[in-house]
């Protein structure tokens, strides 16, 4: 990893190019929503464009308690072609979630390492030519974060990636796991372009949090974590472009994804943007646009993120009729039973940093 330096203005980075036509544009800080449960009216929500793919990223903070507060409702109104999930916190599949009917490919990868913790799955109407989970290797895998599904002109890389901790007592960690990443992009780079995205944890630059000042030894913004995203994004074969940032290049609050629960940051639009789309420089064309569904928020301390991307007529991925190949995973694989209780809420619920503890206006930091 390069030495220390500040991610703001590093001349390393892919600058701001013109914004593509997108269907929707995001609000201005001013009109940013500042609810604190879920909307009960969706007609806000546009249909996707024409010849367009809908990809939504959504950290739930626990599936089993987001389901209690709108997700489901969410869903079908948004009825994304594929939807990512971080933090689920399942302990195996929850397999009544979303009818297979709907959604007929669901993967899912749960925590090893703890139960109630973590976890990642995705929902695709779309049929994956492979699925893989993790990258292959204890004990980085042994916390569910990572699901890889190769699509007829693109893999899909939907992660969790491991926060720093309180005190930082996990920058190391997240540290190799950043390296670990760089390696499995580029891997899958050498046969297609990329899509990476889910709940990333960090805000890049300053204007990806509402106090940056007071921040910059806080977990998701030191100066190792943005540096280290900076060079995710400079890629091995070409550049990776932040998606959002790319189109919307001077929005703050109404990009932010992510409001604490504590200190009454969602009235206060003391928010973070902690979820992309990281896109190889050949995907950028076919970027429509990038919605931040910011009145989505109250089934979880995140809001939906999602991504249109357009179909290639010639090899459209809607129409994938390829067998699934590859590693076998808890997708598929699993039978439709339901979970007992206990086993879709978990018992253990990510420790909060101190950060986010701390009950101000100035250091609000996301927790793991």
């Amino acid at each position: 990893m390069a030495g220390k330096r500040t991610a703001d203005g590093d001349a390393s980075d892919p600058a701001p190019k013109k914004a593509l036509t997108t269907s929707s544009t995001l609000a201005s800080a001013s009109s940013v929503p500042n609810n604190k449960t879920m909307p009960t009216n969706y007609s806000f929500i546009e249909k996707a464009p024409s010849g367009c793919c809908k990809i939504v990223t959504f950290n739930v903070n626990s599936l089993a308690a987001s389901c209690k507060k709108g997700f489901k409702e969410y869903v079908v109104a948004e009825d994304p072609d594929i939807l990512c999930l971080q933090e689920t916190k399942a302990n195996q599949p929850m397999a009544f979630l979303l009818s297979k009917t709907q959604y007929p490919h669901q993967t899912w990868h749960c925590s090893r390492a703890k139960k109630g913790y973590s976890g990642t799955a995705v929902f695709s109407k779309i049929k994956p030519l492979r699925v893989t989970t993790g990258f292959g290797a204890e004990p980085i895998d042994d916390e569910g974060r990572l699901i890889t599904l190769e699509f007829d002109t693109f893999h899909l890389v939907a992660c969790y990636v491991p926060n720093a901790g309180d005190k930082l007592v996990r920058l190391d960690r997240r540290m190799v796991w950043d390296d670990a990443m760089r390696t499995h992009l580029a891997a899958l780079e050498q046969t297609k372009p990329v899509i990476y995205t889910g709940d990333l944890n960090v805000a890049h630059n300053e204007i990806d949090l509402a106090r940056p000042d007071t921040n910059h030894r806080s977990p998701g913004f030191t100066d190792e974590e943005r540096t280290s995203f900076s060079d995710t994004l400079r890629g091995a074969t070409y550049p990776r472009v932040d998606a959002l940032r790319h189109l919307h290049p001077d929005t703050r609050a109404a990009a932010y994804t992510y409001f604490g629960y504590r200190a009454n940051c969602r009235e206060k639009t003391l928010g973070w943007r902690l979820d992309y789309f990281v896109v190889s420089e050949p995907l950028l064309a076919r970027v429509a646009g990038v919605v931040t569904r910011n009145q989505c928020y109250g089934a979880s301390d995140h809001v939906p993120l999602l991504l249109y991307l357009r179909n290639v007529e010639a090899n459209d991925d809607s129409k994938c009729s390829v067998e699934t190949s590859g590693t076998k995973t808890e997708s598929d694989e699993t039978k439709d039973e339901p979970l007992e209780a206990k086993d879709e809420l978990g018992e253990t619920k990510d420790e909060p940093l101190e950060a986010k503890d701390k009950s101000t206006d100035e250091n609000v930091a996301k927790s793991e």
